[in-house]
């Protein structure tokens, strides 16, 4: 049996075929934008593909590929149930209300109208989102119903960027002084300006729809617990300086004992829930103590993770010593190939 791995040198790809590699495990490094992909992998067992939101291509391509494999029988990394909703936070508010996942109230409106009626009796602030974007970007906080009537009309007129260049420049200059950016990418951002990337063009303005989400105030941190079949790896993420978004901080707490054990036992529970291949909760509370989820993904920046000092399994038992959860996703998904060739 052979696995198909996407032939790139970015996200999980690397990780991929080296397990694949010290594990002498056949694999085959495939172009999954080629017209004859299909063709590609047909003697292989499984094809992985760590898409993301930051590719054209892949808002085009990924889904409908890799959802056409998995009906044809091919098993898939990310399957269906992972990454219909991925990157989505329209998706993701169903999804939570139809599996009575705790989250903080969401409202979405599809037209003018109804969003101003709301707007007009809303408590403020509230979280304003695009369902797409991440590290925090397309995310704003709204103290007003002035402020909300402007972002509800050009929602349903000329549409909001998928890019927000001032907001990347402000980002790319926190970062620069931070350290942990160079003058080339502080260029590239002024750049960005005149020149949005190519995701951006591909997926135009954000029109028809408005998102607004329950602000939960006193949230220093959030929580980021990643389930990859029967094991568990956390981050903390702490706030940017005057502000309120923890995603893309760059600030973050490894430390076991920065994980209180019910997060990690409901991340567990949902991911269940889910039916999920691999799913990053994002964590906060509400005003009673209670964990919230604020979103979800399959995908996330793999260095961020490498200082994790350990992991949980499903017992809750704590394993330490360092480890690469790319791995866990080569060995469910061969796992899932032998399950079903013995069936």
């Amino acid at each position: 049996m052979k696995l198909a791995i996407h032939d790139s040198d970015r996200g999980f790809h690397p990780r991929w075929v080296d397990y694949c590699e010290r594990n002498n495990i056949p694999y085959r490094r495939v172009n999954c934008y080629r017209s004859d992909l299909v063709a590609a992998v047909a003697d292989c067992g499984a094809l992985m593909w760590h898409h993301t939101q930051m590719d054209g291509r892949d808002h085009l391509m990924a889904r409908p590929v890799l959802t056409a494999l998995e009906q044809a029988g091919t098993v898939v990394f990310p399957d269906f149930q992972t990454a219909w909703h991925f990157d989505n936070k329209l998706s993701q508010k169903y999804l939570f209300e139809a599996l009575d996942i705790p989250t903080p109230r969401t409202e979405a409106f599809f037209d003018r109208d109804t969003a101003l009626t709301w707007a007009a009796t809303a408590t403020w602030p509230q979280v304003f989102k695009l369902k797409g974007g991440a590290g925090a970007v397309n995310v704003r906080l709204v103290h007003s119903a002035s402020e909300a009537r402007r972002l509800i009309r050009r929602a349903f007129g000329r549409g909001h960027p998928n890019y927000d260049a001032w907001g990347s420049i402000k980002e790319r200059w926190r970062k620069y002084r931070m350290g942990s950016a160079s003058i080339r990418e502080l260029a590239k951002g002024l750049l960005r300006v005149f020149q949005p990337p190519p995701f951006a063009r591909v997926l135009g303005a954000e029109r028809g729809y408005v998102l607004f989400q329950e602000y939960l105030p006193n949230n220093d941190h959030d929580i980021r617990i990643i389930v990859i079949g029967d094991r568990a790896l956390g981050l903390k993420r702490y706030v940017r300086e005057n502000d309120f978004r923890a995603s893309g901080s760059g600030h973050f707490g490894y430390a076991r004992e920065e994980f209180p054990e019910p997060i990690v036992a409901l991340a567990f529970e949902l991911a269940e829930r889910l039916d999920s291949q691999c799913v990053a909760f994002d964590f906060v509370h509400d005003q009673a103590g209670e964990p919230m989820v604020l979103e979800i993904s399959y995908g996330f920046v793999t260095e961020v993770y490498d200082p994790c000092p350990g992991y949980w399994d499903r017992s809750l038992q704590w394993h330490e010593g360092a480890f690469r959860p790319q791995d866990w996703m080569v060995e469910q998904v061969l796992a899932e190939c032998e399950r079903r060739k013995r069936k």
